[in-house]
């Protein structure tokens, strides 16, 4: 009778382990905050009219200058995210890319004015990710800062230290 009632504490606390491990689990998974790039502007911004450009945009010359509108989240800092976008690699090496931005859109930054800075993301990698494919999508998965970087495609409003670089998978 002691070796049943035994086991059968042995069994309610590795089942009680167990459980605490799975809810743990999701606990971590539901962390993440699965974002748009709506989310990242201030909710009294997101339904205003973006501002009309007076100068005509010149494709022949340098790259078209950034609109320098919105504000970023502040609420947002600090925060495990995971957000699509497209990369636009800046360093790594032929395996792995260590710093990039994601934009929304294909081609932000490149062949057309760059997106308003709380458009922009700053990627870290400490390690590196792996490069794919640069005209597909994926999420990125890390905790996001509102921190600016000044760069010479533009300027970002956020910089994301990211942990996991996933495809994307359209809902």
């Amino acid at each position: 009778m002691i070796r049943r009632k035994a086991a059968w504490v042995v069994f309610f606390y590795i089942g009680l382990g167990l459980l605490a491990g799975h809810v743990s689990a999701q606990v971590q998974q539901q962390s993440v905050i699965t974002l748009s790039w709506e989310d990242l502007i201030p909710e009294g911004e997101r339904h205003q009219e973006p501002p009309v450009r007076t100068t005509p945009i010149d494709h022949d010359n340098d790259t078209p200058p950034q609109l320098k509108i919105g504000g970023v989240r502040h609420d947002l800092d600090g925060k495990m995210v995971k957000i699509p976008g497209f990369v636009i690699p800046l360093e790594g090496d032929d395996k792995t890319v260590t710093e990039f931005l994601l934009v929304p859109f294909l081609g932000a930054c490149i062949h057309v004015p760059p997106p308003p800075p709380n458009q922009i993301i700053y990627v870290k990698f400490e390690h590196g990710a792996p490069i794919r494919q640069l005209w597909d999508i994926v999420y990125v998965v890390g905790q996001l800062k509102t921190e600016t970087m000044n760069l010479d495609l533009g300027e970002t409003g956020y910089v994301l230290y990211g942990q996991a670089l996933d495809d994307y998978e359209a809902k």
